[in-house]
């Protein structure tokens, strides 16, 4: 992978950067349905350790990980629509010596090298939905019909 290429992921990795994007299309009682995924790489740091007096090592750490917010919107016949959102957690982990503030450019960088392409953390995600999706439909189905 080039230098580039690690940037730019390590830039959306948390930046503003266009999320991930996957769709899926799943059959249900009311008609076909199209489920959009979006994903988006969040980083969360904790501070551990304490900074040594001189002469003795320190144990400051920035523990990290990454996490994808996932949000998705799924479209139905009549316009049905299901939307959730849901974190898939510990996408990347690790941690580097120092403070977090000043290891904030390493880490993404580590992300983007863990990660890489987000796209498939995704379909994984709506894979693991697909439950979830059928019951919001269903339920969606239910209460249309009882009206």
């Amino acid at each position: 992978m080039t230098i580039f290429a690690i940037l730019a992921a390590a830039a959306a990795a948390t930046s503003g950067a266009a999320p991930a994007s996957h769709t899926l299309s799943v059959q249900h009682s009311s008609g076909a349905v199209q489920a959009e995924y979006r994903g988006d790489i969040k980083i969360q740091q904790k501070q551990v350790g304490a900074v040594a007096p001189p002469g003795r090592p320190s144990s400051l750490r920035c523990v990290w990980s990454a996490s994808m917010e996932v949000n998705r919107t799924a479209t139905g016949a009549g316009g049905v629509l299901a939307s959730r959102s849901f974190v898939e957690s510990n996408v990347a982990n690790g941690s580097r010596a120092g403070w977090c503030n000043a290891s904030r450019d390493a880490i993404q960088q580590d992300v983007a090298k863990q990660v890489g392409d987000p796209a498939p953390f995704l379909a994984k995600a709506a894979e693991a939905d697909r439950p979830a999706l059928m019951a919001d439909l269903d339920r969606l189905a239910a209460t249309q019909s009882a009206s």
